[in-house]
């Protein structure tokens, strides 16, 4: 399913902020609305984007295309460990993502700023397999947010810088009030 009117603008209102600090790399998910909003950065960037098929969000199973609404009314004990059935584990999630977010990072150059446009389940459990914490810790990202991580130039540990940063809303008029207000 692509990005709708508000999955644009906010793709386009994030990536007029990342520009501004010179990445080097951007590496995306191959899923749609993931290589979507990529795409608005590296139009502004000049730069291409990678796709790397570990970047994407867990394969839900009997959960897949279901509201959840629904999911909760057929898997109430599913939803509640929020593992579901026939689909991928957090914990394989977790580990493909990291996997995918180090193998970017060891081909990067020191020093640099790599994009990594994702998901926010699979990121989350990705950085925080990273970080060594458990993913209850952070919490999820927000729908075009970003999280600024480091690695020591030796591939040594990784550091969590920032988390869930959103980029500024764009300006909006406001009324002036009127005394009866």
């Amino acid at each position: 399913m692509p990005l709708n009117a508000v999955g644009r603008a906010q793709a386009q209102r994030a990536a007029r902020h990342l520009v501004t600090l010179a990445p080097a790399q951007i590496w995306s998910s191959d899923l749609v609305r993931a290589s979507a909003t990529a795409g608005y950065l590296a139009r502004l960037t000049g730069l291409e984007v990678g796709l790397d098929k570990d970047l994407r969000e867990r394969h839900g199973g009997a959960w897949e295309g279901l509201t959840t609404g629904e999911i909760r009314q057929r898997y109430p004990e599913d939803l509640a460990t929020w593992q579901p059935p026939g689909g991928e584990t957090s914990e394989i999630v977790a580990e493909r993502t990291a996997e995918a977010l180090t193998r970017i990072a060891d081909q990067s150059e020191p020093g640099s700023l790599v994009v990594v446009v994702g998901h926010g389940a699979s990121l989350t459990w990705g950085m925080s397999r990273l970080l060594g914490l458990d993913d209850r810790v952070t919490g999820g990202m927000g729908n075009c947010c970003w999280s600024l991580l480091s690695r020591r130039v030796d591939g040594g540990r990784w550091r969590l810088l920032e988390f869930n940063v959103g980029a500024l809303p764009e300006p909006v008029e406001v009324a002036e009030l009127g005394a009866e207000d």
